[in-house]
């Protein structure tokens, strides 16, 4: 009797130690949107792919995504992103907006939880993703999102541009994120024009006329091909690496005003600033970065001009630099 009792107790344990947590979504499109079977198809196409994410996090392995409902653009960003870091799904149940598109729909906040093995990743282990479909309801991205109020002051951005065009910008800007976090150097090489600018600030201490010291900030100027082969070595030297956009604005306060900002001349060009805190396994900085994205090839945009500028002008971090000295669209174009 008592070997009956132990083999029914293993049993019912069967559930709980063999089994990852499932996963099912349900997508909220707006009240004019009519067509219920593609959401459907969406919903259990990304209840699948969660689903999946759990079972291999609870079992430590590689993602088997051979026959999920994705693209081969969208499983290879998703395995990028595994190899870097184990996350998995923690809610059984996930509601979220579903954006509709003229070709294509998003869901821009599934809830994430990062497992860092052996060692802290960053500053946190919460994240949201973002998950893109096409016309037929298949996944055709995963990647990380940026900070939610980002996101809402992207969405809420200036009356020059319009909804979709500010979430097309915000997704190039959810890529160009997650290509760091992921070490992607052909994304940044692809999405970096030929003849791209890169500008990076650094504080420096310099002297008055009566010799008093003071701090300021020296700038230098990359090229493309400059900034590429730095970056290789600080994927190389680097464990992980997070980067994180945790406010926008065209003065960096995260409000939503002018979050956007397009060329008066040139209706495909457009300014965004981001404040961003990069965290490495062996170096961090915060400051703000401006990108200058050029959208003539909507479907292959490039960034033109990339600049950073620190945060703080002292290590006490007392004198933050001024609004006036943040780099905008009207520092390079009209």
């Amino acid at each position: 009797m008592r070997k009956i009792i132990i083999c029914l107790s293993f049993i019912c344990l069967l559930p709980i130690t063999l089994y990852a947590q499932s996963v099912t979504v349900k997508l909220k499109p707006d009240a004019d949107f009519s067509n219920r079977q593609i959401v459907s198809v969406m919903e259990q196409n990304l209840s699948k792919v969660l689903t999946e994410i759990n079972a291999a996090q609870k079992d430590k392995r590689p993602l088997n995504l051979n026959d999920m409902p994705m693209s081969d653009f969208a499983k290879n960003g998703l395995r990028m992103l595994w190899a870097n870091i184990y996350f998995y799904c923690d809610d059984e149940y996930v509601v979220d907006r579903l954006w509709n598109f003229s070709d294509s729909y998003m869901a821009r906040s599934i809830p994430i939880i990062i497992m860092p093995e052996g060692e802290d990743f960053g500053s946190g282990t919460f994240q949201e993703a973002v998950v893109e479909f096409d016309r037929t309801g298949r996944i055709s991205d995963f990647r990380f999102a940026m900070d939610a109020a980002v996101g809402e002051s992207m969405e809420q951005g200036g009356d020059a541009v319009d909804i979709e065009r500010r979430m097309q910008i915000l997704s190039y800007c959810d890529r160009f994120k997650t290509a760091y976090n992921t070490k992607d150097i052909a994304f940044l090489e692809q999405v970096f024009s030929d003849d791209a600018l890169i500008i990076t600030g650094k504080v420096v201490t310099v002297r008055n006329g009566d010799m008093s010291p003071r701090q300021g900030i020296v700038y230098n100027r990359q090229t493309k091909s400059q900034y590429m082969n730095n970056l290789r070595r600080a994927f190389a030297r680097n464990k992980w690496i997070e980067v994180k956009f945790s406010q926008i604005g065209e003065h960096g306060e995260g409000n939503g005003e002018q979050a956007v900002t397009r060329s008066t001349e040139n209706p495909n060009i457009y300014g965004v600033r981001l404040r961003q805190e990069w965290n490495s396994s062996n170096y961090s900085d915060v400051g703000y970065v401006f990108l200058l994205w050029d959208f003539t090839d909507e479907n292959h945009p490039v960034i033109h001009i990339r600049t950073w500028q620190p945060e703080y002008l002292d290590s006490a971090k007392s004198k933050k630099i001024s609004r006036d000295e943040l780099f905008g669209i009207d520092d390079f174009v009209k």
